[in-house]
């Protein structure tokens, strides 16, 4: 399986280029395309959760600098009598879970991508407070601009490990081409039809990475 599906040499300086002009190019394309989706996605949004359309965070991208990650919002601002927020699962609504089926809350990430902030295939950005929970090798992750979509996800998403994931992310950087991103993103639309691996078992995303804090 690794011979067939990895054979590529890694991201050379040529290659990120290549890479980033792609990318820039292609999410430009896809956010006019897709313009009459997204605005329709938004205008659903507010009439069934209101304000904020968008789900707004600082994230950790390439060489670990912060930059503002986008996604539509899928929960809502309900709080218990203290005014603390309700448990996600408690927020989390019906439409919420469509988009996140459907992965069309991932949509405004291409701005991300158009920005120079994203790719749309590399290792997904996480929270900023595992940056010190992460082994050297783990890191590593980090050398690359953060994905759409990755490998990680195309290998189990949310219902594989933590150290699973950062294992296909240094596997995914090391032997990167452009057939292997192509083949990503076909996997990707297969995985979102099949709407896999989307919650972890017991959560409706991902146990937090506790990594070198243990």
């Amino acid at each position: 399986m690794r011979a067939r599906y990895f054979r590529g040499n890694g991201l050379t300086k040529n290659s990120r280029l290549i890479k980033a002009v792609l990318d820039r190019v292609l999410a430009a394309i896809a956010l006019i395309v897709l313009s009459p989706l997204l605005l329709s996605v938004a205008i659903a949004i507010y009439f069934r959760m209101g304000q904020p359309i968008l789900f707004t965070q600082a994230r950790p991208g390439q060489n670990a600098r912060i930059f503002n990650f986008y996604k539509f919002r899928t929960m809502t601002n309900e709080r218990n009598a203290e005014g603390h927020l309700l448990s996600d699962e408690q927020r989390l609504t019906a439409f919420g879970q469509f988009l996140r089926q459907t992965s069309l809350d991932e949509l405004p990430q291409l701005w991300n991508v158009v920005k120079g902030d994203m790719s749309f295939v590399g290792p997904r950005p996480l929270l900023v407070r595992y940056l010190d929970r992460y082994t050297p090798e783990q890191a590593r992750r980090h050398k690359v601009k953060p994905g759409i979509t990755g490998l990680a996800q195309v290998k189990g998403r949310n219902g594989i490990s933590w150290e699973k994931k950062f294992q296909l992310d240094i596997l995914y950087i090391d032997n990167w081409s452009l057939w292997l991103d192509l083949k990503i993103l076909f996997l990707t639309i297969f995985k979102v039809l099949q709407q896999e691996g989307i919650d972890q078992e017991g959560n409706i995303s991902s146990e937090e990475f506790i990594g070198q804090l243990k």
